[in-house]
This record gives C-alpha cells, sequence and structure tokens, in this order.
C-alpha cells in the first residue's frame, strides 16, 4: 500500500507500485516538490513532467490526468504537497492589503524547480515525514504564509494568480463536458466548473443532451472505451482510467452490458477477426 499523510494542508505520499495513474481535480493551489520518481500530469492545456527535484504550483479547479512511475533509479514516487485554501488567501490579502485580482489568464502549471528559497522551504518540511503529529496546526499556518511569501516575492505573476478569488462563471456546457468526460468527477465538481448549482447543471444538462448526466457519462465512456480497445488495440486495464471509470470491474460489467462481451473478450475477438 501506499504511504500517505496528510496533516493540516500538508501532504507526503510515497508509491509503492512501478506505476500509477490517477486523476486529480484541486478545489485549492496546490504548491509540491518531487522527491524521487516521476509524475506526468496531462491537462487540456497540455502535458507536465515533474522528475526528483521538480517543484511546480498547480492551479486551483484544474482537471489533471497523473501518471507516477519510478525513477531511473528505481525509487518509487514520492513528494509533498502544500494547499493553499481559500479562506487562507483571504486573510492573508485582508492582513496585507492586497485587492482582489483581475481573472488569472495563466498557464494552470507553473514550473519553480531551481528556486532555492522554495527548495529551502520544503527540506523544512522533512523532518515531518517521520513525526507529523508534530506539525501542529500553528506551525502549518505558518508554513502557509512563508509559502506565500516566497512565491510573491519571486515574481509579479503569482499575485494575480494567488489572489484571483472569481469562482468558475458559466461556460457552454455541451463543449466543456465535451472535452472533459473522461475525468472521474462527482457531479457537484462538474457543476461547479460548468458555473452552475448542482439543479440548474442537471436541468441545462437535460436541456442539452436529452437525458440526464449519470446517463449520458456512462454511454459517453463506454463509446470511447470501445474506440481504444477497437482501434487503438489498449488493454482494459489501461482503458478503464482514460475514459473514466473508477475501477476495472465495474469498467468490465458495464462494458459487457453495453456490447455483449467484456473488454477482455472484446479484444481478443478483435485479434481472431484481423488473424
Amino acid at each position: 500500500m501506499d504511504n500517505v499523510f496528510l496533516q493540516h494542508n500538508i501532504l507526503y505520499a510515497r508509491g509503492h507500485q512501478k506505476m500509477q495513474r490517477s486523476e486529480h481535480y484541486f478545489p485549492d493551489h496546490a504548491l509540491g516538490i518531487m522527491l524521487s520518481g516521476e509524475s506526468h500530469y496531462y491537462s487540456n492545456q497540455g502535458s507536465f513532467l515533474m522528475q526528483a527535484g521538480s517543484i511546480c504550483l498547480m492551479r486551483r479547479n484544474e482537471l489533471f490526468k497523473k501518471l507516477k512511475k519510478a525513477g531511473p533509479d528505481g525509487e518509487p514516487p514520492s513528494l509533498i504537497s502544500l494547499f493553499l485554501d481559500q479562506k487562507t488567501l483571504r486573510q492573508y490579502a485582508s492582513e496585507n492589503s492586497i485587492p482582489t485580482q483581475q481573472a488569472y489568464k495563466g498557464q494552470a502549471m507553473l514550473d519553480l524547480s531551481g528556486n532555492a528559497f522554495l527548495k529551502g522551504f520544503f527540506d523544512s518540511l522533512l523532518p515531518y515525514i517521520d513525526h507529523p503529529n508534530n506539525l501542529s496546526a500553528n506551525l502549518a499556518a505558518l508554513k502557509n504564509r512563508e509559502a506565500i511569501e516566497l512565491l510573491l516575492q519571486t515574481s509579479e505573476v503569482f499575485r494575480s494568480f494567488l489572489f484571483d478569488f472569481q469562482e468558475p462563471h458559466k461556460i457552454d456546457l455541451e463543449t466543456y463536458m465535451k472535452h472533459n468526460f473522461a475525468y472521474n468527477l462527482p457531479l457537484p465538481a462538474f457543476a461547479k466548473l460548468a458555473g452552475r448549482s448542482l439543479s440548474t447543471f442537471k436541468r441545462d444538462f437535460k436541456k442539452i443532451f436529452a437525458t440526464t448526466p449519470e446517463k449520458w457519462l456512462q454511454h459517453k465512456r463506454l463509446e470511447q472505451a470501445h474506440y481504444l480497445l477497437s482501434e487503438r488495440e489498449m488493454r482494459p486495464s489501461e482503458v478503464y482510467l482514460e475514459v473514466g471509470f473508477e475501477n476495472l470491474s465495474h469498467f468490465s460489467f458495464a462494458f459487457k452490458q453495453a456490447y455483449g462481451l467484456t473488454p477482455t473478450e472484446w479484444g481478443q475477438q478483435r485479434k481472431t477477426t484481423k488473424c
């Protein structure tokens, strides 16, 4: 099993699998350092690679698919992340007379590797990996403030990044869902990112797609899975996360209901037909 602890807003995670795929929706900004191994992030903006020593700031309300794997030295992936929540940032802005910024328009993932001050900041967190209970709420609050100060000293761009408190505005729901259906998110998260309450999201969705979000998402994901299995000859174990299913057994059951065969049987039939 993975070794993970979340103490207040600071996360340490160390994997034990050679390769692990996952998805991420960050409701808060995340500042992290890769201690070992590699993490490949994929989003609609492109891809981003974190290797041992890489430091990255990830914007809130973004969707990412992540592939974690061991590094060239065989060390499993491990990282430390600090989450900067809106309450903390609003309090800091109020105490320091920072006005709410205009909407941030830059990249969702910013590479801060090589920043000696941030490297020193994360070095100061290393002792808590073995002694997490020593990281009190007061110490975590101080670490939050220190991280904010260091980011603001690094570049003026972080003022806009951190203190843009605007929530997602109401967007074109049809385009958004067609671009993001493969993310395994709960409906309230989809609603928030589309700039709607859950009830408005469901109402608008039915007007556009003439069905419920649950039925449409399953159909769309199975349709994409069918394509990946048939045309790109991917394995079921690769496909289920790629299209947004939570686990392989649920994917196999739903696929058989839709197409009459399990994903494995479908792949075997395709190979036999080609021969």
